[in-house]
């Protein structure tokens, strides 16, 4: 017999290699060992139900704290030597460090045409014995994180570095190499054939008065995030995702994690999280996935993530182009398991709440049909104008259950629409609230840390477009503008339970001060469709390090 264990990519003790199982080389050769060298395997026996159970069993098990061998603190190496100074000079002191430099540097630069400032331009320059003496790089600005997240990539592997800096620098300097030394180790080769020999990647010693604690937390945060949404929806389906959210809950101390998965959901009152998952296969139930930490005392903060791990569109089915990336519809869930990992690490005085929409959006006989009407959790009832705006509804049961605990604020994070991608780019995820100043307040710390997310208005002039004549609501615009914006009005009718859309006349200013709970929508790209330094294509995070100045800069570590 051969026994096929599927294994989550996140479970702690799961295999550390690749068994291609569908394969029927792999197949005979493990029969050949078991019964002899003349074994034949009849892959023909094997049911459609197994062979796809064993292509996802192939083993992904991804740590986000990898990043941990490329820092270190050594200085001295077996062999003697030391680090490698890796020397970064601003532009203001570019003229004056050139020019005292010894005659074979200044040599060596101007033979290379580098004499000149060009920043981020990285020289090596070579020893007497034709080794690597000292590695020159401009930098414009070296309070940014993206400084020297090419020099990963770049530097000579085998070697240990070790920042340099010409003149002043600013408190904050050192975290900022750090974590952009950390963005540009990342990689994601889980699904790859490891290669027969590779070099030791070059390291990099811990800049001195670095905050460590911070660039760990931040590091291990968008590993995760990127890892989850760049992990391809055969090997990160509904069960792996709650299995990434218990590892990370079972990390820290005083969690308390549950799920409600298939049928349960409409026992227990999610009918939309149901409606929109019940097409997928056996083993890919929706559920939701809802884990709490903190002192219960705490001001209560809840984050809730749209995880639909792949989007077909459902019967509105997405044309094939469109649907290459979708894997990373479950960015929401990622982001806000990176932004909850961040505040149990910082220890942030807050009671936390996560909440995780968890679906495939599949295509079955019981799929969910355009021109359906679904109930949600509060009761406010929605006509399906499309199929492929999914995300809002899975988003509206988990958002209803958010408001029932009486939180002070909650955050939504989702990759909701591609209006906002148009109003914005793929680089900066909109931002919405029913509460302007703090959604200012966010976007100007997002610029503080370079991570920018733009505040766009919940328009109620555009409220009306959301009208059904057979429901309360539709789940898409009247047209083809705005759409980011009606995505997220129709989403506030859930935070604030509102079941009457009025004939009033529209506020003249987007957003409001509500009652009851702050809350924030983000609507995100989670992904880069190319590569830059520091961020390489495939899922990323945005806009997580910006929450997370905001939680921490409102709810400090309490003082012991």
């Amino acid at each position: 017999r051969v026994l096929l264990v599927r294994t989550s990519p996140f479970c702690r003790h799961g295999p550390s290699h690749q068994l291609h199982l569908m394969n029927p080389l792999v197949l005979s050769a493990l029969l050949a060992a078991h019964r002899g060298a003349g074994a034949v395997a009849r892959c023909s026996l094997v049911s459609p139900s197994l062979a796809r159970l064993a292509m996802s069993s192939t083993a992904m098990v991804m740590d986000p704290t990898r990043w941990k061998d490329r820092l270190t603190d050594a200085t001295i190496y077996r062999d003697g030597r030391g680090p490698v100074p890796v020397t970064c000079v601003p532009k203001g002191e570019w003229t004056a460090w050139l020019a005292s430099q010894p005659l074979q540097t200044r040599t060596w630069l101007e033979a290379l045409g580098r004499n000149k400032f060009k920043d981020g331009e990285v020289t090596a320059i070579p020893s007497a014995t034709g080794g690597l003496s000292e590695v020159i790089m401009p930098v414009e600005k070296l309070s940014s994180i993206w400084a020297l997240s090419a020099l990963p990539a770049v530097l000579p592997a085998g070697n240990t570095y070790a920042l340099r800096t010409v003149g002043p620098t600013e408190p904050t300097d050192a975290d900022a190499a750090a974590l952009g030394w950390l963005l540009g180790c990342y990689d994601f080769t889980f699904l790859k054939t490891p290669a027969a020999s590779k070099q030791q990647p070059p390291r990099l010693l811990w800049p001195e008065n670095c905050n460590r604690a911070l660039v760990a937390a931040t590091a291990k945060a968008t590993y995760l995030c990127r890892d989850l949404i760049t992990a391809p929806a055969e090997h990160l389906g509904p069960a792996d995702l709650e299995a990434a959210a218990r590892t990370l809950a079972a990390q820290h101390t005083g969690t308390t994690l549950r799920s409600i998965i298939g049928d349960a959901l409409l026992a227990e009152n999610y009918p939309m999280i149901h409606a929109v998952g019940r097409a997928a296969a056996p083993g890919r139930e929706p559920r939701l996935v809802e884990f709490t930490w903190g002192r219960k005392d705490a001001p209560r903060v809840v984050l809730v993530g749209k995880g639909v791990t792949f989007d077909t569109g459902g019967l509105d089915i997405k044309p094939g182009a469109a649907m290459l990336t979708m894997k990373k519809d479950m960015g929401g869930a990622a982001h806000v398991l990176g932004l909850a990992s961040m505040a149990m690490d910082a220890q942030l005085d807050i009671h936390l709440t996560v909440l995780l929409a968890v679906v495939e959006n599949s295509i079955s006989g019981n799929s969910f049909r355009p021109g359906d009407v679904l109930v949600a959790r509060n009761g406010i009832t929605t006509e399906i104008g499309n199929t492929d705006a999914e995300g809002r509804l899975v988003l509206a049961d988990a958002l209803v259950l958010a408001c029932e605990g009486k939180p002070e604020l909650i955050i939504d994070m989702a990759t909701l629409t591609g209006a906002s991608r148009v109003a914005l780019g793929a680089d900066v995820p909109s931002i919405f609230s029913n509460n302007d100043a703090l959604a200012l307040e966010l976007q100007n710390l997002s610029a503080n840390v370079e991570d920018q997310l733009w505040h766009l208005p919940l328009w109620e002039g555009y409220r009306k477009q959301l009208k059904s004549s057979v429901a309360d609501l539709r789940n898409i615009g009247a047209g083809p503008y705005g759409g980011a914006i009606t995505a997220a009005l129709y989403l506030s009718e859930f935070v604030n339970s509102k079941t009457d859309l009025g004939e009033a006349e529209p506020a003249e200013t987007g957003g409001s001060t509500a009652a009851g709970p702050k809350w924030l929508h983000m609507d995100v790209m989670a992904y880069n469709t190319a590569s830059s330094p520091g961020r390489p294509e495939g899922g990323e995070a945005m806009g997580m390090r910006a929450f997370f100045a905001l939680l921490a800069k409102r709810y400090p570590k309490a003082s012991p």
